[in-house]
Parts: structure tokens; C-alpha cells; sequence
């Protein structure tokens, strides 16, 4: 039945899908391969953050960059301080566990016993410790000081205006500024009676310095 005779007055719609244009024989350009025109601006707008984004993630990773190399240098340093320290703990203890050899060589030489092929040894020993930095200190007239020196004995004497080391009864030991082995000293401060009579002298100076009597 035709549309007419079913009471529909609508015409039937031809399209004409060929890609062949019949008049002019050249192909048609179907609305899908017609390119999008996109507005100048919006491209603008997309590669500017585009290319803020590259500068922040370059600037945070060069950021990344600094940090682990302060890191690793502080690294470097506290590792090389701390083998510094090893080998100077190391130093001291084997020298610690030397000085009664020291200790008797000295008695040696000032009993006069230090001859022949021991007197070489013990200069050998001598100047092999004192290439790992150990250097004894103390003698007789040394101002007395207890972060460096250990009184055995105490006197009073005349002769001293400070407390005063008058004897070395062991001498000391150190490795740069470290001690190994305070001195041990007899010391010997001034009497009371010096003491005194330095008072004394000190006052008749400033009476003899004063100006003349008025009568």
C-alpha cells in the first residue's frame, strides 16, 4: 500500500549519499572530515599551563637535587670525622698500654743504666711514639695545675709566691690536646709567715707612697 492510499501525506526523503558529485565529478567533503575550527585563544590557554607545569616539576626536582647533595656531603664529613676519631681512640689506647715501658726507660736513664743495644731500643721506642703525636710534659718549677698535674705530695715553702711543682715524681702524657696521664707532682705553696710578710711589705709601700705628714 502506497503512502497516498495509507493517508500519509508526507513524501519520502532521497538523500544522496554517493561521494561522487554526477554534475561535476569531483568527490564530496562528508561533514565528518570537515577539520574543527579551534579558537586561537584556547590553544593559547592550553600550552601555557603546559609549560608553567614543566618549570614547577624542573624546579622541584632540581630542589630534590640540592637536598641529596647536602646530604651525602654531611654524610662524607661525618664519616670521615668518625674514622678520624676511631683511629685516634685506637692511637691512645695502644700508647696508654705503653707508658710503664716509657716510665721504666726514664728510670733507666736517670740511674745512668740506659747503655749499649738497650739505650738504641729504647730511642727507637721513643721516636716511634712520638711520631703517633705523644709528647710527655712536666718539670720542676711548672706552675701547679690540677687539670694537668696530680699532687701527691704537699709542702710549704718560703721560696714559692704560687703554688708551684718542686718535684716530678711521673711525668705526664698527652696526644695533641688529650691527656693520657696527668703528671704527678709534689707541690708546695707559700708558707703563712711569706705570705704575711708580703702583706706586711705591700702595706708599708702604700703608707710610704701617701702624701706628707701634717704635723
Amino acid at each position: 500500500m502506497s503512502p497516498r492510499e495509507n493517508g500519509s501525506e508526507e513524501e519520502p526523503v532521497i538523500r544522496d549519499n554517493r561521494k561522487i558529485d554526477p554534475e561535476t565529478g569531483k568527490a564530496r567533503e562528508s561533514a565528518g572530515d570537515a577539520p574543527e575550527a579551534v579558537p586561537a585563544d584556547e590553544g593559547t590557554q592550553t600550552a601555557a599551563p603546559a609549560e608553567g607545569s614543566a618549570t614547577d616539576l624542573l624546579a622541584e626536582r632540581t630542589a630534590d637535587l640540592q637536598r641529596l647533595q647536602a646530604e651525602f656531603s654531611n654524610y662524607r664529613k661525618r664519616v670521615e670525622r668518625d674514622r678520624i676519631a676511631v683511629r685516634e681512640q685506637a692511637v691512645a689506647s695502644v700508647l696508654t698500654e705503653l707508658l710503664p715501658v716509657l716510665d721504666d726507660i726514664g728510670r733507666a736513664r736517670d740511674h745512668g743504666e740506659l747503655t749499649g743495644g738497650f739505650a738504641k731500643v729504647s730511642e727507637s721506642l721513643e721516636a716511634a711514639v712520638g711520631k703517633l703525636g705523644l709528647t710527655a710534659y712536666g718539670a720542676k718549677g711548672d706552675t701547679f695545675d690540677p687539670t694537668v698535674h696530680e699532687a701527691l705530695l704537699h709542702s710549704y715553702s718560703a721560696e714559692v709566691t704560687e703554688p708551684t711543682c718542686i718535684e716530678i715524681l711521673q711525668p705526664g702524657y698527652r696526644i695533641n690536646d688529650r691527656i693520657l696521664r696527668a703528671a704527678r707532682v709534689a707541690v708546695a705553696e707559700p708558707s703563712e709567715e711569706a705570705a704575711a710578710e708580703e702583706t706586711a711589705a705591700g702595706s708599708g709601700e702604700s703608707g710610704a707612697s701617701g702624701g706628707p705628714d701634717e704635723n
